[in-house]
């Protein structure tokens, strides 16, 4: 009963429903209770309970009412603002009720559709699958599902997710749109069919999954294929291990570092190795991967591609092989007159000395000696030049102290730059000793200001500088150089400059400005690959007309500094006490003038044409105190491979190289072992002498 509602008057004496009441006033009930607003009378305690249950059910049948009410208020607000569209339908698929979602998504009002199928709505590819036909075979209380297009209002078509459940003759209905999910998923088919049609149609290329729980590779036939895999065992389930054993054995270094650094830092990895085929064949693959980790940051899985990149380098190596021929054609077009000329001073200088001692007449022979070692040297020259732009020339890397240097060569310089341009000498006496070859370094600085001095045809100022700086990872990276303390040797002129397109070539081997005979194009080269090769770098600031400035950066040597003198030019006296020298080479008149030269210095010589000849003088000799080899020798041993084979038995003694061409990777480009040292032909005899000298103690 409501609050509100009245009571009738209930009278004293009368029964009502077994109750005996006294005098009872009217007033309206209140929710869950009865007010007796007077005393009772005769009243029993049973029927006092019954009176209070009764007051009790009639308060709780009220609460489910407004419960009741509640939740159909929410279901109602369900139905009006759900994106899905809700219907029921009868059992012939007619709707009677449909949510307001069917006309925010398709743009037909409920008055539209109810009433009808949506047979009318259905896209006529759509077969079958209607409610109605649902309806008909299910059963009641089984979900059915299925998906079906309807026509909006603007004649497009969206695509529903439908379940449907059969309840007391009524289908309650609810679609999901998933026109987007359907329409991504056809895409990424589509793509996915391409893709595959692509790398079908594309020889050489295979995708490829690892998992590294599992240690398992899942690849497509193309990456079987490119590893020589047979085509029947093209499928997943390979190891690592079985997939680089196909890698060639000089790749499998940076292949485990290639993987361990991904692993490592999670970034996306390239590298590109070889495999070596089944039939013995070489194939070079280029492999790009991505890293992808789990939620605790492990590697969990990397994909990749893999590609022929074989051909490719075919190519190159034939580029190379061309521009080699290329660069013999400018040699020879560049240097064979300077040669010839050369050739001609030496074999001319000769023959007059032989004629003019048939003749008796040696007065003029000193001037042709020093004509023809002047063409020797320059000549020797020229072989450097080539040896450094190759950067295999072989060094003697020595502590210098570079102050020193330019002071022993400032006359020398002065001399070549003439009376028309100046020379400024701006170096700091406390700067950084550099670990370098000294010689290679003057030739290197001789050639920067004769460079300088054909820059300035009507005259200038040349400038050596020297610097010290330390460069941070940034500034090193910008120059290409490792972090750390260089010592810089500019030198800078005032001449016609250098625009940016000259800058960018002037490294290039051949490459001059100069007019044909003038110059052979290898001087900058030359300095190029002496200061790259000594663990520095150079680098051009010019401005067109105003000047050009050449800085060489040398990494600090962190050590004593030598005396930058080689021992040239030092008089050939005999010192020798009868140590026994044995000498290595090939060329019987380089081992005469030596075997002379060592005996008038009042060492023994034993000399040998080939390594094998070496070994065995060496067992047969009493006593041996140096060796002197030349690093290309005939017979299958090398000069490296005689040292090794002598220090195999004698650990201590004394190695001299001497070689006529690079063979660095023989002796190597860094400073050689203990006890064992190099010079380059042509050297002088007084050269040699010093250097013999300084190894015997």
């Amino acid at each position: 009963m409501e609050a509100g509602v009245s009571v009738p008057l209930v009278r004293r004496g009368e029964w009502q429903g077994g109750f005996y009441l006294g005098s009872v006033a009217p007033r309206a009930w209140t929710r869950g209770e009865i007010a007796l607003v007077e005393e009772v009378a005769e009243l029993s305690w049973d029927a006092v309970a019954r009176v209070r249950a009764t007051a009790r059910l009639h308060a709780i049948n009220l609460s489910l009412k407004d419960e009741v009410a509640a939740r159909t208020a929410e279901r109602d607000k369900l139905w009006e603002v759900s994106n899905d569209l809700l219907g029921i339908a009868d059992r012939t698929g007619r709707w009677i009720a449909v949510n307001p979602a069917w006309e925010r998504l398709l743009g037909w009002t409920a008055e539209e559709i109810v009433g009808r199928d949506t047979q009318w709505l259905r896209h006529p590819d759509d077969t079958g699958g209607s409610a109605a036909d649902r309806a008909a075979i299910a059963e009641p209380g089984t979900p059915q599902r299925l998906e079906k297009r309807l026509r909006t209002r603007d004649g497009s078509y969206r695509t529903l997710a439908w379940q449907t459940i059969l309840f007391d003759d009524r289908l309650y209905t609810n679609a999901r749109d998933v026109t987007e999910e359907r329409r991504q998923q056809a895409a990424l088919v589509a793509a996915e069919k391409r893709t595959r049609m692509v790398l079908e149609a594309m020889d050489g290329m295979g995708v490829w999954t690892y998992e590294a729980a599992t240690d398992r590779f899942y690849s497509d036939p193309g990456f079987g294929a490119l590893h020589g895999f047979p085509a029947e065992e093209a499928g997943p389930g390979r190891s690592m291990a079985e997939v680089l054993q196909r890698i060639h054995p000089e790749d499998l270094s940076r292949t485990f570092a290639a993987i361990a650094s991904a692993r490592e830092s999670g970034e996306d990895g390239e590298i590109e190795y070889r495999i070596i085929l089944p039939d013995g064949g070489i194939r070079h693959i280029l492999s790009r991967s991505h890293v992808m980790r789990d939620a605790r940051g492990e590697m969990e899985q990397v994909i990749g591609v893999g590609v022929d990149v074989s051909r490719q380098r075919e190519l190159e190596d034939r580029l190379r092989q061309s521009q080699k021929m290329e660069a013999v054609g400018q040699l020879t077009g560049g240097l064979a007159h300077d040669f010839n000329n050369l050739l001609t001073g030496i074999s001319g200088a000769l023959e007059l000395m032989q004629l003019r001692l048939k003749q008796g007449r040696i007065d003029d022979l000193p001037r042709y000696i020093g004509a023809a070692q002047t063409s020797a040297g320059r000549a020797a020259a020229l072989t450097h030049r080539l040896l450094a732009f190759s950067r295999r020339q072989p060094l003697d890397p020595r502590p210098v102290d570079v102050p020193r240097l330019i002071a022993g060569m400032e006359d020398l310089l002065r001399g070549t730059l003439g009376p028309g341009i100046t020379l400024a000498v701006d170096v700091e006496t406390e700067a950084w000793p550099i670990l370098a070859d000294a010689n290679q370094l003057e030739n290197a600085l001789l050639n920067l200001c004769i460079n300088a001095r054909d820059a300035m045809p009507d005259g200038g100022t040349v400038t050596l500088q020297t610097g010290q700086e330390w460069l941070d990872e940034a500034s090193a990276t910008e120059r290409e150089l490792p972090p750390g303390a260089y010592l810089t040797l500019c030198v800078t002129d005032t001449g016609t400059g250098m625009s940016a397109d000259v800058i960018a070539r002037a490294f290039d081997p051949f490459f001059t400005t100069k007019p044909m005979g003038q110059g052979t194009g290898l001087g900058l080269s030359m300095i190029y690959g002496f200061v790259r090769q000594s663990g520095g770098q150079v680098q051009i600031t010019s401005t067109p007309g105003e000047g050009t400035t050449m800085c060489l950066y040398l990494p600090r040597h962190y050590g004593a500094v030598a005396d930058t003198a080689d021992g040239a030019g030092a008089a050939i006296e005999p010192e020798g006490a009868g140590e026994t020298v044995l000498l290595v080479d090939d060329e019987p008149a380089v081992r005469m003038l030596v075997s002379e030269v060592l005996g008038d210095l009042g060492y023994t010589v034993i000399a040998a044409e080939t390594g094998g000849e070496a070994l065995e003088l060496l067992v047969a000799a009493r006593r041996v105190d140096l060796l002197i080899t030349d690093v290309g020798l005939p017979g299958g041993m090398n000069g490296r491979q005689v040292a090794d084979a002598v220090r195999a038995v004698r650990a201590d003694l004394p190695v001299l190289f001497i070689t006529g061409f690079a063979e660095n990777a023989v002796v190597g480009d860094g400073p050689l072992e203990p006890g064992m040292a190099l010079i380059a032909k042509p050297f002088g005899m007084d050269t040699l002498a010093a250097r013999v000298r300084e190894m015997l103690g």
